[in-house]
């Protein structure tokens, strides 16, 4: 697509709130001839969205578009706790809380999934001290009956990922109410199916992945001052599940494909990438309470 094209589709795009834009629009329909690396035929572009408060976190979420789901590779950050901010209730553990996900909104169904910093097991007994990063998931209730659950994996060691692993990580509709969770490296792995009764192949929705330094009990509140330091993540990629001309395929979730939020200000990020990181979901996150 040439800078032509993609203007003409923004402009679409500013006229009429992205419900009808497409490529064969700006008639440049045929010269799009990798539509997976740039923009498919009739893709929605992201839109601006607001922070919800309650954390720090750096979040890029996609348009509201027929994808199927997301994933990527990721490097799993260093964590340097404020000492300040230590939790009175739980000896060992702090009011803020590491966590690399992924997850989405469909059918009016949000739900994250991925990797937050957990208590484990040693030798039968729970630690007080919350150790290594552990898959979970989470999904909010739906009008068809379906509760809203929180869940993790089994505290085991096989499902223990710790800071600086590099790890694979994706969620995908499978089929009609279920996400398949699949979390993969440094001789690990972990796969689960998780019912999800908003997620259907074929319908509208959006999908996201998320850094985020979470605060205890915060949820809803304005993101409360501290020193703790998130460094290093690094995404070496992300891309969105979309169907295409019969066959899944990752599509890049490259710079026009995200909403990129930084929430609740960017003075607390440090986000680098390249241009050709860049084009393919590449970058490296730091997220520090004391701002830069």
């Amino acid at each position: 697509m040439n800078i032509k094209a993609f203007m003409s589709i923004v402009a679409c795009f500013i006229a009429l709130g992205n419900i009808s834009c497409n490529e064969s629009d700006s008639g440049e329909k045929s010269k799009n001839q990798d539509p997976v690396n740039t923009f498919f035929d009739n893709e929605r572009l992201p839109i601006e969205q607001s922070c919800f408060q309650g954390a720090y976190y750096r979040k890029a979420v996609s348009s509201k578009d027929v994808w199927l789901g997301i994933g990527g590779t990721v490097v799993l950050p260093e964590i340097i706790f404020d000492e300040n901010r230590k939790n009175p209730n739980k000896p060992g553990q702090y009011l803020d809380n590491p966590s690399v996900y992924l997850g989405g909104n469909m059918g009016g169904q949000e739900t994250d999934i991925g990797l937050t910093w957990e208590v484990v097991k040693e030798n039968g007994v729970v630690s007080q001290e919350r150790k290594a990063f552990r898959p979970f998931m989470r999904r909010t209730s739906h009008p068809s009956g379906q509760s809203a659950n929180y869940s993790n994996a089994p505290a085991e060691d096989k499902y223990y990922w710790y800071p600086g692993e590099e790890v694979n990580i994706s969620i995908q509709i499978v089929e009609n109410g279920k996400l398949k969770f699949i979390v993969e490296g440094a001789g690990k792995r972990f796969e689960t199916d998780y019912e999800c009764a908003g997620y259907k192949q074929g319908n509208i929705g959006e999908f996201k992945r998320v850094n985020a330094i979470d605060q205890v009990a915060n949820e809803g509140k304005p993101a409360q001052a501290t020193g703790t330091i998130v460094k290093d993540s690094q995404w070496k990629e992300s891309y969105l599940f979309r169907l295409y001309e019969g066959n899944v395929v990752k599509a890049p979730m490259h710079e026009g494909r995200f909403t990129d939020m930084r929430c609740p200000d960017g003075m607390y990020f440090s986000i680098t990438a390249s241009d050709e990181e860049m084009k393919k979901g590449s970058e490296l996150i730091t997220i520090n309470g004391n701002g830069f």
